[in-house]
């Protein structure tokens, strides 16, 4: 099909023209355009050859009057800007939407909301019409999932949301927490503490439950149990306090590589060598365990994987699917320097 495109400057294609040059009905065309099953093979090849030779591009807003679809997705992230834009987890998660999505003409939007602010807002956006669908990658108890739970919104999570029937993609933490303080205990350490996230968080909860559970195996009582928030100033704060309830303290398992970033620098700055005189093991296998002196020996957490997963759970919910089964990765241990 030989059809010139308009002129430059001209005013752009219709379905009108690409109507005209296919021998087919406008009717059918927006078939075409916004998927419709109704049309044979043979008509569908036509008109798209019109499309192409013409230069034709669809309305988006057009379309989604037809089809009821926004052509948009959200990724949700409900934590503060500073964490966001500083924690290497978010920006992988953003991108594993980015690559599920890739070649598709849909939207990725990330949508902010603030740890403690009421879910009534961001529940609010995902049901305005906005977006046909939402990936959840960091939620602070299980309000927000039990808002969505009886909604038809599409919506996937990043992280057990504990609520019973909303489909999400999740890390072993317990088993790869396990795993991390048996390290720090295969290496003869005996006074072992711990800095956790957040335990509004289920991966704050099951990272401290499996560092429990690992001690509790090798009759080792935890040395500290400190809290931090899964930043580098949380890691400082929480190393200061740990050198003051456990000043024995010879080895440290810390819930995030940011963390544990800021405990290696606190524990340096008083006199401790890493891992001399204190082995500290991360969790997330970040660009902040590179950016540490020593590097630090980590657990893996392929963030923009389970996104990717995440998304393609939401991709099977957007075309009608029941809703799929939970998928839950395993973690490996990286052997640095740090432990």
């Amino acid at each position: 099909m030989e059809q010139p495109m308009r002129e430059a400057g001209g005013a752009p294609p219709t379905l009108e023209d690409v109507a005209r040059a296919a021998g087919v009905s406008r009717a059918t065309v927006s078939r075409v355009v916004n998927g419709g099953t109704l049309v044979s093979s043979d008509t569908v090849r036509v008109v798209s050859e019109a499309i192409d030779a013409l230069g034709y591009k669809p309305n988006r807003a057009a379309r989604a009057l037809v089809t009821n679809k926004a052509q948009a997705v959200a990724v949700v992230v409900t934590e503060t800007d500073d964490r966001v834009f500083s924690d290497p987890f978010f920006p992988q998660s953003y991108h594993g939407a980015l690559h599920a999505f890739r070649g598709m003409e849909v939207q990725v939007l990330l949508a902010m909301a603030q740890p403690g602010e009421s879910p009534g807002q961001m529940t609010r956006y995902l049901h305005s019409g906005h977006i046909d669908g939402a990936i959840v990658v960091s939620h602070h108890g299980p309000e927000l999932a039990k808002r969505l739970v009886s909604s038809r919104q599409p919506v996937v999570f990043v992280g057990d949301p504990e609520v019973p029937g909303l489909p999400y993609v999740d890390l072993d933490q317990h088993a790869a927490s396990v795993a991390a303080t048996r390290h720090l205990i295969g290496r003869g350490a005996q006074r072992i503490a711990t800095i956790t996230g957040p335990q509004d968080m289920r991966a704050g909860v099951q990272r401290l439950a499996g560092f429990v559970a690992a001690m509790t195996e090798a009759g080792l009582p935890p040395a500290a149990v400190a809290h931090g928030d899964f930043t580098v100033r949380g890691g400082e704060d929480a190393a200061r306090e740990l050198l003051v309830s456990a000043p024995d303290v010879d080895a440290v398992f810390v819930a995030s590589d940011l963390m544990a970033l800021g405990a290696v620098r606190t524990l340096q700055a008083a006199g401790r060598r890493v891992p001399d005189d204190v082995a500290v093991v991360g969790f997330d296998d970040s660009s902040a365990a590179l950016q540490s002196s020593p590097q630090l020996t980590t657990m893996t957490n392929p963030a923009s994987e389970l996104t990717r997963l995440a998304a393609e759970m939401l991709k099977q919910l957007l075309d009608g699917a029941p809703s799929p089964e939970p998928v839950i990765l395993c973690s490996r241990l990286v052997v640095r320097d740090s432990a």
